[in-house]
């Protein structure tokens, strides 16, 4: 405890030193984005965590629709009308033979398609709203504009956009609200006297599309939704109904203006400033219900300033810009974009989906095995309040949900689900239902808060979340009569998705995970003196062994071929053990040699064309821990892992850009780079490399 409380003391008194050692304000804005057009698949973002606006090279969303999104923004189609699927209550699983009995499982039923496919497909996370420049002229396209510059100021969150058009200049200044769903917008033209310039707002659809990328929603199927307008003294509020779904846009305005729409077959609407303006300010603020005060545009600018400021000056930092070398810039820069780009996509109320609040993945649904590499990167960069508007929260909301889940399912405790909404519902999916490695992802949250934070608030936010999750996962561990060991699964999917389910027990890393969960569960309960459940124990002393083929760790016990042909593709979860995890706190010690030679195994063998954002990170870590710094830098700027010009984590082959969770675990790597881990604390940079680090704690 003793050692603790000193090393959070250096961490505090780094931060307050924070000032005079590293200059942040120039390091961050050293790396603002700057495009003369449009990008074909990300916008640049102005946000808060819980809303985002992205923008293409005019400032607003004037060619490439790309999506206003938030937290709160869901709709749902209407339910079905086939006859017994006309209620999710009609929904009825699965039953799978597991250990010997039928376990009803939330999968999709063949005697049930339409439901299943609706709970599948509902809801989906809604554009809210399209907002762009008017040019009385509609076959005006990008390609028109001349002298076209846009840079995003990391440091107060402002897109600054200029272009002329026929020869005269227009600029644009957006600004997102840092604790509310409102833009601000300033616009400066000439082109307002010849009535030649103004704004649109329009309004799309959602589909059902399990992926909407670059663009979110269609706005050709106008009769299937209505808007109506309601006008008031420099201000208009739209309302937009879809099926049962109703929001409110509203708009604020400093100076004469007039609105009006829909254009004919459209719901769009547009705003014209009088002749006599050469600059005009809004506010636009989108909410569930109707809101009569909108903040005006100076007190956006105000509250963006100042909100991106502190954000930039709390927390840990690390600074590059000693080093000569052009990777040392490339981190730099990722790790900039990367701090700035969560803040806005993934700092949220809710856990955020794979593509932020920039497009839609699975419908905009997020998925609880990702929290980790969504959110634990907020910890390690001791940006607290970040990470605590979604968590402990999110487990404590779906707890009694989660709960039914087991008991259905004859399991003590809380299994979490996978792809889910706000609801807490779990889509139905076979490995929706059979993944297993999200269940002690509290534990690893709980344990690096209690780290920054060892006091008894700490311990009581978590007790139900970690003793719920500890029932489970010694519930689930079965007891193999033949070999005395409990064992995980069949019938299960390990971290990679691409395994027999039916064939798939004891997976290496959901092994390790479930020891190091049990293992921080027991010391929850020691450091509450409180009593530890027996079977708590029994499970994490009785594990299966990890498995090994080759002298190497196996994906699961007993796989066919591995290390060759379809052994080697997906996630290389077994380099996660030594790693993302820390050496075991009980039980056998780890096997050295295995490590390595599972290490080296993935770097030769594994198919890394088949791998994407997260992948690249863990193996990073991986090779920290293993004291190789260099192969954990190749890793890091591996060519299969791509970041654009503003910092987006490309998607690649399998998923659409941007993929965030590559953003989160870079950073969760980079903090581990510079803060260290127990036994090692400090940074781990390549030799010769001047780095300055700032308020990092050692991880687990």
């Amino acid at each position: 405890m003793l050692l603790r409380f000193l090393t959070f003391l250096l961490v505090t008194l780094q931060g307050s030193l924070a000032t005079s050692r590293i200059n942040r304000r120039q390091v961050v804005r050293s790396f603002n984005p700057h495009r003369n057009a449009s990008s074909e698949t990300t916008p640049l973002q102005v946000g808060n965590g819980n809303f985002a606006f992205g923008v293409d090279v005019t400032g607003l969303q004037t060619f490439s629709p790309f999506a206003t999104m938030s937290t709160w923004g869901w709709h749902n189609f209407s339910l079905p009308t086939t006859v017994g699927q006309t209620s999710v209550n009609d929904f009825t699983g699965l039953d799978w033979w597991t250990h010997g009995r039928l376990v009803n499982y939330n999968q999709p039923n063949p005697a049930e398609n339409d439901i299943s496919n609706w709970l599948i497909q509902n809801p989906q996370r809604v554009n809210l709203g399209t907002i762009g420049l008017w040019f009385n002229d509609d076959s005006v396209t990008e390609g028109d504009l001349e002298n076209k510059s846009q840079t995003l100021d990391l440091w107060t969150g402002k897109i600054s956009s200029s272009f002329t058009y026929k020869g005269t200049p227009v600029k644009v200044e957006t600004w997102a609200d840092s604790d509310s769903d409102t833009i601000g917008i300033a616009i400066e033209s000439k082109l307002f006297s010849a009535g030649s310039l103004g704004m649109f707002f329009d309004f799309p659809l959602p589909t059902v599309n399990k992926f909407e990328a670059p663009f979110v929603g269609v706005f050709n199927a106008t009769d299937k939704h209505n808007t109506t307008l309601k006008q008031g003294k420099n201000r208009a509020d739209i309302r937009h109904d879809m099926d049962d779904t109703s929001y409110y846009t509203s708009v604020v305005w400093d100076s004469r203006a007039d609105i009006s729409g829909p254009l004919s077959g459209t719901h769009r609407y547009i705003l014209q400033p009088s002749k006599v303006l050469k600059r005009i300010e809004l506010s636009v603020a989108f909410s569930p219900a109707l809101n009569t005060r909108t903040k005006p545009f100076s007190d956006i600018s105000s509250s963006s300033k100042t909100w991106w400021e502190s954000f930039w000056e709390s927390g840990a930092f690390i600074d590059l810009s000693g080093v000569k070398s052009p990777n040392a810039t490339e981190l730099q820069r990722r790790t900039i974009l990367s701090q700035y780009l969560t803040a806005v996509n993934s700092a949220s109320s809710y856990p955020p989906q794979e593509s932020g609040l920039v497009n839609n993945g699975w419908y905009g649904k997020f998925h609880l095995e990702m929290v980790l590499w969504h959110l634990l990167q907020f910890a390690r960069w001791n940006q607290f309040p970040l990470l605590r508007r979604s968590l402990p929260n999110m487990y404590h909301q779906y707890l009694d949900s989660s709960i039914n889940r087991a008991k259905l399912q004859g399991y003590d405790g809380a299994r979490w689900g996978k792809m889910t909404d706000p609801t807490g519902r779990s889509a139905p999916g076979e490995i929706n239902s059979l993944l297993i490695w999200q269940q002690p992802h509290p534990m690893y949250f709980a344990e690096l808060e209690y780290r920054y934070f060892p006091n008894d608030k700490t311990l009581e936010s978590w007790d139900s979340v970690l003793t719920s999750s500890a029932d489970f996962m010694a519930s689930y561990a079965f007891f193999n009569e033949s070999t005395r060991y409990y064992d995980l699964g069949p019938p299960m999917y390990p971290a990679s998705e691409n395994t027999n389910p039916n064939a798939t027990v004891n997976p290496a890393f959901e092994l390790a995970y479930w020891r190091f969960g049990l293992d921080i569960a027991i010391q929850w309960k020691q450091r509450q003196n409180l009593s530890v459940p027996d079977k708590w124990v029994e499970v994490r002393d009785n594990l299966a062994p990890l498995p090994i083929a080759d002298d190497a760790f196996a994906v699961y016990e007993g796989i066919p071929n591995m290390w060759k042909n379809t052994t080697v593709q997906d996630h290389p979860a077994m380099s996660a053990i030594f790693g993302l995890l820390p050496p075991p706190s009980s039980g056998t010690p780890l096997n050295m040699t295995v490590v390595k030679n599972t290490a080296d195994k993935i770097r030769d063998l594994w198919d890394l064309e088949d791998c994407w954002g997260w992948d690249f990170p863990m193996l990073a870590m991986n090779s920290l821990r293993l004291g190789d710094i260099d192969q954990a830098v190749t890793y890091l700027l591996h060519p299969l892992f791509q970041f654009d010009d503003a910092g987006y984590p490309v998607g690649g082959s399998r998923v659409p850009t941007p993929y965030m969770p590559g953003s989160s675990a870079f950073l969760l790597a980079m903090a581990m780079m510079a803060g260290g881990w127990d036994g090692e604390p400090g940074p781990h940079f390549p030799g010769g490399w001047d780095v300055q680090v700032e308020g990092f704690m050692p991880g687990l």
